[in-house]
């Protein structure tokens, strides 16, 4: 299916096989947000060798990366390539790609019943641009990944120390969407990415951790 400028691939087989060659063509900028370490195998070869000069290659995980199979290893092999890498809070909700500020790759959630992901790829300059800076407003938000590795925990902001101060009260996710303003589904999406964040097994146990960081005070 095709729309200006967008065209929608099924799976990474054809996503590397139409698009392929677009992302071995990448001469100046290759941005990739993602949430898991696999997803962008077919599309990233150039993260398993030494960049060339004048390529800046910027990679974006959330902290589960480092618990995800490989992601130790993908790390590794990303800094010894020199790309750089930092972590987000918060995970990617949707896999991005920005090449060369001319091309984007929007990923679609993952299938419940199994069928093939699809890929939306994106050539429309001012889309295009407009995903570029949503990449770098995260960007900026992050952490360094030797940065993240020196801290016991990821750098929070209001919104995070809000949803921790909801955790360590012990409020229910409807009375704590209520206090916050959002909808009870961006509240547990909020919890979840924060569990996440800190390492935490089940909601007591980020309750515990929030209240470490917050001092044992809720209301820090």
């Amino acid at each position: 299916m095709t729309a200006k400028g967008i065209v929608t691939l099924r799976g990474e087989a054809e996503l590397a096989r139409r698009a392929g060659a677009l992302f071995e063509g990448v001469r100046r900028e290759f941005l990739c947000a993602a949430g898991e370490t696999g997803t962008w195998s077919a599309a990233a070869p150039r993260a398993r060798r030494a960049l060339p000069p004048g390529l800046v290659v910027r990679k974006l995980y959330g902290p589960g990366v480092f618990r995800d199979p490989g992601g130790q290893e993908l790390l590794g092999r990303l800094g010894e390539a020199g790309a750089e890498v930092r972590i987000s809070p918060a995970p990617a909700a949707h896999e991005v790609i920005v090449v060369d500020r001319r091309l984007a790759v929007l990923a679609a959630p993952r299938s419940v019943t199994g069928e093939p992901r699809t890929y939306s790829v994106v050539q429309e300059p001012d889309v295009v641009a407009g995903v570029r800076a949503l990449f770098e407003t995260a960007w900026e938000t992050s952490t360094d990944l030797a940065a993240y590795r020196r801290t016991p925990f990821p750098r929070l902001g209001d919104t995070e120390r809000a949803v921790l101060r909801a955790l360590a009260a012990g409020h229910t996710d409807e009375a704590a969407s209520r206090r916050l303003g959002v909808s009870l589904r961006t509240y547990r999406r909020r919890v979840a990415a924060l569990m996440t964040a800190l390492d935490a097994r089940s909601r007591f146990q980020a309750g515990l951790r929030a209240r470490e960081i917050l001092g044992g005070r809720p209301d820090a």
